[in-house]
């Protein structure tokens, strides 16, 4: 796969934050690798292996929706985005920008107080090893959701010039197949 270009600030941290994210799933297959060989070679399994799991994956699939997001690879209906002219797609494109943009302030609006409590309060997963799995993710939550809504304004302000760009299913299932 051919990676987006770099085009402004907000790609440049959404890489960045993304490569960190690549190394979160390196660590969830040593750690689980490990839990498997206590377990299984040396009858010893560990308590803490399970959260730190799921808590790393659980990141991991908060950050790929940044990425997705500064690649351009969300849900768009090609069939009618690519039959209406260029003035349309910005149309389409805006459209789908400020519903974003709505939907992450919705997000942020609401869960705001929550995310706040548990991460003042240091609120734990309530298991033997106890992480402070919602102190942390809840907050990572509107965090990661705001920075996806900067990103599609970004990519908006950044598309808005390019010309009509038509999207050849066939050509795209060949290009990843010769890659």
């Amino acid at each position: 796969m051919v990676e987006h270009p770099i085009e402004s600030w907000m790609d440049r941290i959404s890489i960045a934050i993304s490569r960190v994210a690549m190394f979160l799933v390196a660590l969830v297959v040593v750690i689980m690798f490990y839990e498997v060989i206590m377990r299984y070679v040396f009858g010893s399994g560990t308590y803490w292996v399970n959260e730190m799991s799921l808590w790393a994956a659980g990141t991991v699939y908060l950050l790929a929706g940044l990425y997705v997001m500064q690649q351009r690879g969300h849900i768009r209906i090609f069939i009618l985005y690519d039959m209406v002219p260029r003035s349309w797609q910005r149309v389409f494109d805006a459209i789908s920008t400020l519903l974003i943009v709505l939907f992450a302030a919705a997000i942020v609006w609401g869960g705001f107080n929550e995310a706040y409590v548990k991460l003042m309060r240091w609120e734990t997963f309530g298991t033997a090893w106890d992480p402070p799995i919602p102190a942390t993710m809840k907050p990572l939550v509107l965090l990661t959701i705001t920075l996806i809504a900067i990103q599609a304004v970004m990519n908006l302000i950044t598309d808005w010039k390019k010309e009509k760009q038509v999207h050849d299913m066939a050509e795209e299932v060949l290009e990843e197949h010769i890659d």
